[in-house]
Formats: structure tokens, C-alpha cells, sequence
């Protein structure tokens, strides 16, 4: 897979482009730097010269693909009926806990996690009740089951688990909704990361498994995996409780007519563009060890399981101020400050490594600059 130069990409104008000056190598927001699948771009190429730029119409289209994706990619049997488009994951989310709650109950989250989170729950009037993960980056269940018993009305899963590339095991997520069941907490899982899952990792969508869909709902997304953020398309598929029939009638009129068609086409024929991009960040992860190894080699990981996200610890370097703030003042590469997703991401660094191989050993050259 060939990512366009450097010179290239600085004329895209997304946010990953635009937030910082031009000598800043820009490794932070979760933006693929890689081209376009091209069965998305000729599906959109195809709309813009039909002038078809109107309001999303899902009709049976959505539901279809995403049905058709989980069972080719995970064994995952979808109810296309039970998929509701959504303008985004946040926004699906949102929409979900507030259904799941009124003000001042509880959700529960797994810090560090996806900063957004935090958000999320204080938009829906929700209190924050935070079960972090263990020292070794797994679901704490014993914690999480102390966090059930005082019957919170949701925990917001992120499956796999933004920023640590942590794929939970098909056993952690049974036991999750066994907890679930017995204290009666709705689990709303965020798997847009879900087809992102690397080599060496199996992904389980939650809703797989048996009795989650008694307790569970799902948001599954291709914006991440096929770079769509800007398009604004997501969809929520439903347990056997059907949250989505309360939400709000305009919900679905807000999804992005060209968000819904890239995501029908990703979704429909992309798996063969997936499969390459899987091996490039692969590569990608292997090339970001080796660097660290040599370059910065008192910075401990974890390689991720899924995601080209990478959780850097930096404790070691004990320096006076965050490495985020080191990296970008002295090196001039923005990364993810680790505090944003939570207060024990202190000392950490989340890193986007799905660039180009010359892109990231730039960037490792300079954070390593950076650090003496």
C-alpha cells in the first residue's frame, strides 16, 4: 500500500492537517494517512458527477452491508433489521445513554479510554464512574463487578479498547456479561475499531456472544478502518431490547447521504482494500518496535492487538512536563498527550502509526532528538 509524500498530504485539509504549523509531523488524531479505497472513491466520484448530494436514505441498503461484513469478517449473525443509522459513534452513543439513563445515574468507564468518553456521558446528564484498566491493560472485573453492584444504569465498552489496541478476549467479554446480567447494567459497546483487528488477535463483537444481547447494544462504524470520519455515517445495532425505537425521530436524517453510501460500499466490496491495509499496519507496527528498540528504547509498550494506535510509556524519562508537550516543543510530532484519556494515562503518549514507513522513522528520529 503506497501513502502519498509528505508534500502530498499537508493539502488535505482535515484536522490532522490543519491543527498544527507545517514543520510538525502530525502522529496524533486517529487519521490514516493512506489513499482512499477505490471502491469508496468511485462511489462518491459517481455521486458528485450525478449531483446526487442530498439527504441519506438508508432504507435496506445499511443493514445489508453491515449484516453481510460481520458474518463474512467475524461470524457475527446480524439482524439487518436490528441496524439503525446514526450521524456518528458519539453521537450514536450519546443518543443510547440517553435512552439507558436519567440524570445523575451512573456510567461506568475503563479509563484510559477513547478521551471522547468523558464527554459522552456528561452530554447525556450522566455521573462518571471510572473502573480502570489492570497494569497489564485487561478489563478489571473484580473491580468492575464492585463498580455493577451499586447498579449503575450503563458501562460504555470500547471494544477493542482505544488507546491500548487491547483485543478483549471472547472470555473477558463473557464474563463481562455475566456481570451484566446479574446486576441488570446495559453495556453499550464501541467497536469501531473492530475491523481493525491486526494479525495474532481475533476480534469478538459483544453481541456474539451468548445472552449479551439481552443486556447489550452495539455501535459499529467503518470510519475508522476506510478512513470516513469526515462523511459522518455510523450505525447502532440493537439487542433484543430495541433502544433505538426511542430515540429521537430526526436521528437517522442526520447521517451524511455520502457517510452512508462509502460506508455501504466499504462495507459491500472493501474487504480485499482491508486485508492490504491489515498488512501494512502490521508492517507498520513491526517498523514502530524496531525504532523503539533502537531510537527510544526507555519507552516501554505494549504492541497493540488492534488499531494503528500505539500507548507509549514514558514514565522512565521522568521529565518535568508531559512527553506530548516534549515531543511537539522539541520535536516538532504531535502526538495524543496520555492525560486525555484519563488521569492514569499520565507520563503516556498515544502515537499514530498508520502513516508511511518514512513518515514514522522521521518522526521516531525526532522524538528521540527531542528526549536528550
Amino acid at each position: 500500500m503506497i501513502v502519498d509524500s509528505l508534500e502530498t498530504l499537508r493539502r488535505r485539509r482535515s484536522a490532522k492537517w490543519r491543527t498544527h504549523p507545517d514543520d510538525v509531523l502530525p502522529l496524533f488524531v486517529a487519521e490514516l494517512d493512506v489513499p482512499l479505497a477505490p471502491v469508496v472513491a468511485d462511489v462518491l466520484r459517481a455521486a458528485v458527477d450525478a449531483s446526487d448530494t442530498g439527504y441519506a436514505a438508508a432504507g435496506p441498503d445499511l443493514g445489508a452491508a453491515v449484516a453481510g461484513f460481520a458474518a463474512r469478517r467475524w461470524g457475527w449473525d446480524v439482524d439487518p433489521g436490528r441496524v439503525t443509522p446514526v450521524t456518528d459513534v458519539g453521537v450514536g452513543a450519546v443518543e443510547l445513554l440517553r435512552v439507558l439513563t436519567r440524570p445523575g445515574d451512573a456510567v461506568v468507564i475503563s479509563p484510559p479510554v477513547y478521551a471522547p468518553f468523558f464527554h459522552w456521558v456528561a452530554e447525556a446528564g450522566a455521573q462518571l464512574r471510572e473502573v480502570p484498566l489492570t497494569g497489564d491493560l485487561r478489563l478489571d472485573l473484580a473491580g468492575l463487578e464492585a463498580a455493577f453492584a451499586d447498579r449503575p444504569a450503563a458501562y460504555l465498552l470500547c471494544n477493542p479498547h482505544n488507546p491500548v489496541g487491547r483485543v478483549h478476549s471472547r472470555d473477558e467479554l463473557a464474563a463481562l456479561v455475566t456481570l451484566a446480567s446479574r446486576y441488570g447494567v446495559t453495556i453499550v459497546s464501541d467497536e469501531i475499531h473492530g475491523p481493525l483487528v491486526l494479525p495474532g488477535a481475533t476480534f469478538t463483537p459483544l453481541l456474539s456472544l451468548p445472552g449479551a444481547a439481552e443486556v447489550g447494544v452495539s455501535l459499529v462504524s467503518a470510519s475508522k478502518a476506510f478512513n470516513l470520519a469526515g462523511l459522518k455515517c455510523a450505525a447502532v445495532v440493537d439487542g433484543d431490547r430495541a433502544l433505538t425505537a426511542s430515540f429521537p425521530p430526526d436521528v437517522p436524517w442526520r447521517t451524511g447521504h455520502f457517510g452512508l453510501l462509502a460506508t455501504v460500499a466499504a462495507f459491500t466490496r472493501g474487504d480485499e482494500w482491508l486485508d492490504g491495509l491489515l498488512g501494512f499496519l502490521d508492517e507498520r507496527r513491526t517498523q514502530l518496535g524496531e525504532l523503539l528498540r533502537t531510537r527510544l528504547p526507555w519507552i516501554s509498550w505494549q504492541p497493540p492487538e488492534a488499531t494503528y494506535l500505539a500507548w507509549l510509556d514514558c514514565r522512565a524519562a521522568q521529565a518535568d512536563r508531559e512527553p506530548a508537550e516534549l515531543f511537539l516543543q522539541r520535536g516538532r510530532v504531535a502526538l495524543e498527550a496520555g492525560p486525555k484519556f484519563g488521569a492514569f494515562g499520565a507520563g503516556h503518549v498515544r502515537l499514530n502509526f498508520g502513516t508511511s514507513p518514512a513518515i514514522l522513522e522521521e518522526a521516531v528520529g525526532r522524538m528521540a532528538g527531542a528526549a536528550h
